[in-house]
């Protein structure tokens, strides 16, 4: 199958977060076994969703894996001008969810995969599809996991995100919290007979109205948000209870430890500011996606330029799966087709000289693959 006939067929599996990836993982992994490949589809979420693993080559260390999510984000409220779900070819452009972000990759990995079944290859090839990356990168870690269990160490990790092709070696993490204030409800009438969660939430959401806090240089600085405030029952009643969602997003190079600590402190430290009795905090995190921290020499910067991805190095200020493979200890960088400015947004598309340079850039790997075995012919 081409390339836009790989695309076509997987952008129509609609995959949005809250929808089952099953469909189209099972359908994924007909094709791969078609083409070779030794696969393991891994369930999660109670069945609903899955993960999946296919390997090329000897079960040897050393390989490559090419990394992507097979979850998008959803349409709801958008005016596309045609259906989303259907790709659609306008001006070079092909239109659809996904395209960019991030089935044009995966299209151009299961392009590539003929070729490396049929291949002689001294090194293998992996591919590693997750599910939730975006909602909460929640499947990505059973990835990890299961990838680090049952795969001899892989030399390098390349996750696909869209980079315009550009090798990125760091990006910022993303940290989501719901903080809880437990204030002590009272009649309105008498206000001071209460403690107002309230109130208490307030000072703490005023911790971030800075703009030193919010103010983004790519991944070197860490950001602030607080998205949403839920609090109270009606207008006459001291409130008891008041619901704060809020994130960090730390800098590619901070101490994600030390921030966890303090996100919790905050929170007390408003809740203590009340000098009542009564007023509690309690935070819990929702999300944890990890920074891609920048290494010397890492050795995936120069195996992603042997393939044909470009240069200067970028940095990424969304986050990516690439942290949870770095911190298991492989070397990760993040290069892939396509516009992350195109991602997420209405009539989301990806130019086909993009899907072309990602479909030489995978079929490269065949010669890194191969290239023990010439090493030992030339001997």
């Amino acid at each position: 199958m081409k390339v836009t006939e790989i695309l076509a067929t997987i952008v129509a599996f609609n995959t949005v977060s809250r929808n089952s990836n099953c469909a189209l993982v099972e359908w994924t992994a007909r094709y791969l076994r078609e083409t070779g490949a030794r696969v393991r589809v891994i369930p999660g979420d109670g069945g609903e969703k899955a993960n999946l693993i296919a390997s090329f080559g000897p079960e040897a260390a050393g390989g490559i894996v090419f990394s992507a999510h097979t979850d998008v984000v959803p349409v709801d409220g958008q005016r596309w001008s045609s259906d989303p779900f259907q790709l659609t070819e306008r001006g070079g452009r092909l239109y659809g969810r996904g395209t960019s972000d991030m089935k044009g990759f995966i299209a151009c990995c299961l392009a590539a995969a003929p070729i490396w079944g049929q291949a002689r290859l001294e090194r293998p090839i992996h591919l590693a599809f997750s599910h939730d990356e975006e909602s909460d990168c929640h499947g990505v870690p059973g990835l990890v996991d299961e990838l680090t269990a049952t795969v001899a160490p892989p030399a390098v990790v390349v996750v696909g995100e869209p980079t315009g092709m550009r090798i990125a070696d760091r990006h910022r993490g993303f940290l989501g919290f719901r903080t809880t204030f437990h204030g002590r409800p009272a009649h309105s009438s008498d206000p001071a007979a209460g403690s107002s969660a309230i109130s208490a939430a307030a000072r703490f959401v005023r911790h971030f109205d800075d703009p030193e806090r919010s103010r983004a240089d790519g991944p070197r600085r860490t950001t602030y948000n607080v998205g949403l405030i839920n609090g109270g029952t009606n207008i006459n009643i001291v409130p008891g209870r008041c619901e704060v969602t809020w994130e960090i997003r730390p800098a590619a190079d901070a101490d994600v430890a030390a921030l966890r600590q303090a996100a919790g402190g905050l929170a007390d430290e408003a809740a203590a500011a009340d000098g009542r009795a009564g007023v509690a905090a309690e935070t819990q995190e929702i999300v944890s996606i990890l920074p891609l921290r920048p290494t010397p020499g890492n050795p995936a910067v120069e195996v992603a330029r042997e393939l044909g991805g470009l240069l200067p190095l970028a940095d990424l200020p969304f986050g990516t799966e690439a942290g949870f493979f770095q911190a298991a200890g492989i070397p990760t960088v993040i290069c892939g087709p396509g516009s992350i400015s195109q991602a997420h947004q209405p009539d989301e598309w990806i130019a086909a000289g993009q899907l072309q340079h990602g479909c030489r850039f995978l079929t490269e790997a065949v010669r890194w693959a191969r290239s023990r075995a010439d090493q030992l012919h030339d001997t």
